[in-house]
């Protein structure tokens, strides 16, 4: 997967000879402004090279400066390296403080202007991969993702952090229930008291109660010394009780007692225990059926979900699942020594095919055995197990101007939650005016946007 660059300029002499010398590259051409704009929305490259004299002033700079501010408008992350004659170090300099990148002075050096464009492309890169951890990484430091169904949740969980109520986090299995309890506690007042978790569903019912109340010497067989349970070692702290939906309906009458008066007795025990802890749960059921199943207490249901939470899948997080891929990936490569550097086109469309039926945990476990058994320095879909199901998506819209209708409107939708619902910042993101922006607004039925008319 070459590197894209965007050359501008007029003499097709130069043309030709960059491209010869830049043939590490994927290069592309534009001769005049307009040309440069077009190529530069259809191939989104990280570099551009740009001739300041351009049609139709090829003898000044003129055309070539408005050319750069018409870039720097519309992508301001490309890194645009000006070339220039030998005379015209004015232009250059004042090129760079319209935010040009550098510049560099005819004839051209193929060995020079490849370091030059090297040089930019690494630090496009590195740029882009700090702009996605920051965004990934809301107030909520553990909670990764910048799709507007995670961003809002996660300012939710924020504001719950701040309080002792108690929460109830309601997901599939691998969508990172626990990652957010843990966030919760983390920024709250009890960060430096013991968060302690503990998963209904894997221990035996007979067994659960004294995991979580504890028990007293001699309570029954084996009970050779008084042992604190779950709930009175995260004392000061946070509880997390996993997979809540399998607590026994027996068990539930002790819980619903506990979060109400906020004392417990131990197994065999006599006496009351108080105990002054933040209560997060967690569920894959369906709480609500279950207590018209009657397999779960609707006072505890009320009692536990005081606030409610709702994790979405992986597949409904638009491209977060190539955000996540990356992170887990430089993780992995330096936990396993790997060599691998990133993913190919192939793989990336892969992962933004898949369901993801496991969710994280699935593109986790994917991302492992990749990282393990990948060949070459880039990871393609076969690595990822995948290639089967980009086969079986071929029914994917192929109707262009509905593909097209649903990519601006997902970018509109993105870039008014990055610019904090204002409407100026969000125009300005998309490198278009207030009044083109109401009017894509107006076509795709985004009313909801226009609440906000900063």
């Amino acid at each position: 997967m070459m590197d894209r660059v965007l050359v501008v300029d007029d003499d097709i002499g130069i043309q030709k000879q960059l491209k010869w010398a830049l043939s590490e590259f994927d290069t592309v051409f534009a001769a005049d402004r307009s040309s440069a704009v077009a190529q530069l929305r259809r191939f989104e490259p990280a570099v551009v090279t740009l001739d300041l004299g351009l049609p139709p002033d090829p003898a000044n700079a003129s055309e070539g400066l408005k050319t750069l501010q018409e870039i720097m408008t519309l992508s301001p992350r490309t890194k645009v390296i000006v070339v220039t004659g030998n005379n015209e170090k004015e232009n250059a300099l004042k090129a760079i403080s319209m935010g040009a990148y550098d510049f560099y002075q005819k004839p051209i050096d193929s060995d020079t202007i490849n370091i030059l464009i090297k040089r930019a492309l690494n630090l496009a890169e590195l740029e882009n991969e700090n702009r996605l951890l920051t965004l990934s990484t809301p107030s909520m430091g553990r909670i990764m993702g910048n799709s507007e169904a995670i961003q809002a949740i996660s300012r939710k969980a924020e504001k719950i952090a701040l309080t002792d109520i108690t929460a109830l986090l309601l997901g599939e299995s691998g969508t990172g229930k626990e990652v957010f309890a843990r966030s919760i506690h983390e920024h709250s007042t009890r960060k430096t008291q013991p968060f302690v978790a503990i998963n209904c569903a894997s221990i035996p019912e007979n067994l659960l109660e004294s995991e979580l109340f504890g028990y007293e010497k001699g309570a029954f067989t084996g009970a050779n010394k008084t042992t604190p349970g779950k709930i009175e070692t995260a004392q000061g702290g946070t509880l997390f009780l996993d997979e809540i939906g399998d607590m026994p309906l027996g068990l539930q009458a002790k819980m619903l007692r506990f979060l109400q008066e906020r004392v417990i007795e131990r197994v065999g025990g006599r006496s009351e225990i108080p105990v002054d802890i933040r209560v997060v749960c967690a569920t894959h059921r369906d709480l609500q059926n279950m207590v018209k199943e009657e397999t779960f207490r609707e006072d505890l249901f009320y009692r536990v979900g005081e606030i409610i939470i709702s994790i979405p899948p992986l597949r409904d997080r638009d491209d977060d699942v190539v955000l996540l891929a990356k992170i887990f990936l430089n993780q992995y490569k330096e936990e396993y020594g790997a060599k691998t550097n990133g993913f190919s086109d192939e793989a990336i469309e892969a992962m933004l095919r898949h369901s993801w039926p496991g969710n994280i945990r699935e593109l986790q476990n994917k991302l492992k055995s990749a990282v393990v058994l990948a060949e070459g320095t880039v990871i393609n879909a076969d690595d990822l197990g995948l290639v089967a199901k980009v086969k079986e998506s071929e029914a994917m819209v192929l109707n262009l101007r509905e593909v097209r209708e649903q990519a601006e409107s997902k970018a509109i939708r993105r870039a008014y939650h990055q610019s904090e619902q204002n409407i100026s910042k969000t125009a300005e993101l998309l490198g278009v005016t207030r009044p083109t922006l109401y009017s894509l607004i107006d076509k795709y039925h985004l009313e909801d946007l226009k609440t906000n008319t900063q």
